[in-house]
Formats: C-alpha cells, structure tokens, sequence
C-alpha cells in the first residue's frame, strides 16, 4: 500500500529535479544577492537588507526604464488585440476562398517564425540610414540612433514579430463560436457591428484576458529586442527593465544592484501571473 503512494511520485522526481535545478535554484541565489553587497566579486558578500532595494528605487534610472517599460508593454498590447482581431476576422470571414486564405494565412504567421536576434538584426538592417525603408520614402533618418524615435521604433518592431501570436489564438476561439447565434441575430435583424459587439466579443473576452496578461508579463521582461537593437540607448531613451539590469550586471559589475532590480521585476510579474491564474481557475 505505501509502495503504491509513493510510485506515482518517483515518476514525477525527475522533472522536480529539473524544476528544482532550472527554476528553484537560481530564482533563490538571485534573491540571496539582492540582500548583499559586492558579490561574485567578493567571496565574502556582507548581509545589507533592504539597502539595494532601496538604492533602486532612489535610482532616476531605474524608474525612467520602469516607465519605458511599461509604455512598451501597454502600446504593443494595445496593438496587439487590434492587428490579432482584424486580421483573424479576415482570415475567419467567407471573402477569402480556402487555397487563398491558407497562403495568406502562411504570410502572416511569418514574423513569428523567426528569432528575437533574427528579428532585431533584420530591422537594425532596414531601419538604419542607408536601410530600404529610407531608400524607398527618401528618408535619412537614424530610426534606431535617435532620441525620440529610437523606444517608438522598437515597440513597432516588438508588434510586427508578435501579433501572429493574438491572430492564432482569436482565430481558434472564433471557429469555435457557433453559427447558430449569428443566424438567430441575422432573422433578429442585427448588422455586422452588432453581431460583433454583441457576440463576437463576448464569446472571445477570455481568450482575449488570457492573452492580454501573457503579454503584458512578456513585454515587461522583454530583454533581447531592446538590447541588440539599442541597447537602451541612445542616452537611456529606450532603456527597460530588462536593459537596466543587464548593464548594471554585466557592464557595472554591480551584482547585488541587478538581483534586486530582477527581483523587482520578477514580483511584479509574479503578482499578475498569480491573477491570470486565478481567472482561467475561475474560467474552468
């Protein structure tokens, strides 16, 4: 009998251990150096408290890249939910033929074929003085080396290579709204705009919830783009989170500093990770 209780256990040690040496472990060394001072530099790191947190939140720094952060994360979020129901509507509408839709469909899905790195390199190329975007609009602008446009450039890019995302995922919940509702409101006499705000919506709100808190929790720890696009620059004007941290981990040397910043990071995202996890609780 207690051999049968522990079985199912032994089955599940193996992706623990994983979990354990993946997850658990550097999560528990990063917030064991945010309350030192001076480590991997120092084999002998002094207990400080709360002193780098409260170093952070003193920083002009830190709260001009938790603003860019956030500004990031909303507008690419924003456009996110708009570009993913356009084209799923378009794509779920009966103006294309099957062969057509499923080549368009093909394209559109393209940006999310590729790698963050890919990504940034590809638009680093295009976007640069000489890049074909000037070429073709005569322009000479240094979109990712300017101060006002450098963050806007790459929130652009940021949307371009994730909306597929949003498009697949309304796209599957909106084949799965029946036809019956539309008929009944078509002999009801509602148009295209009613139907849609009145069953469309209602019927992919928590598709849409479940996406939208993904994403949000993706863009604010959203690292790579940034960094090899701008690398915050220029003079902080893009500078996230995620930079932040970086730069001060790894071109500072300030160890300490940087885990209490990920920290940081890492309970606000842990905060709305917990309510999306209660709503699809909820939901089920």
């Amino acid at each position: 009998m207690k051999r049968r209780k522990i079985t199912p256990y032994l089955y599940l040690l193996p992706i623990i251990l994983v979990f354990c040496v993946l997850l658990v472990y550097p999560i528990s060394q990063v917030i064991s150096f945010s309350v030192k001072d001076n480590v991997i530099v120092n084999p002998t790191p002094h207990f400080v408290g709360l002193d780098n947190f409260i170093n952070i939140f003193k920083s002009d720094k830190f709260w001009k890249a938790l603003g860019n952060s956030l500004e990031f994360s909303i507008v690419s979020l924003i456009f996110h939910i708009i570009l993913g129901i356009v084209f799923a509507l378009m794509l779920n509408s009966n103006l294309l033929n099957s062969r057509f839709r499923g080549v368009v469909r093909a394209l559109y899905i393209v940006p999310w074929t590729f790698t963050v790195s890919i990504v940034a390199i590809l638009w680093r190329l295009m976007l640069n003085n000489s890049g074909i975007i000037n070429t073709i609009f005569g322009l000479g602008i240094d979109w990712f080396g300017s101060r006002e446009l450098a963050a806007k450039a790459v929130i652009f890019v940021n949307i371009w290579c994730s909306y597929p995302f949003y498009m697949i995922s309304i796209l599957a919940a909106l084949q799965g709204i029946s036809t019956v509702y539309y008929e009944a409101a078509s002999i009801d006499g509602a148009n295209a705009v009613q139907k849609f705000f009145s069953i469309t919506l209602p019927h992919l709100r928590p598709v849409m919830i479940s996406l939208m808190l993904l994403d949000f929790v993706w863009s604010m720890q959203q690292l790579s783009l940034t960094y090899i696009t701008t690398g915050g620059g220029p003079i902080g004007s893009s500078e996230t989170v995620g930079t932040y941290t970086y730069n001060l981990a790894f071109k500072n040397y300030q160890f300490s500093m940087a885990s209490a910043s990920a920290v940081i990071m890492m309970l606000l995202c842990l905060f709305i990770a917990v309510f999306y996890v209660r709503r699809q609780t909820r939901l089920d």
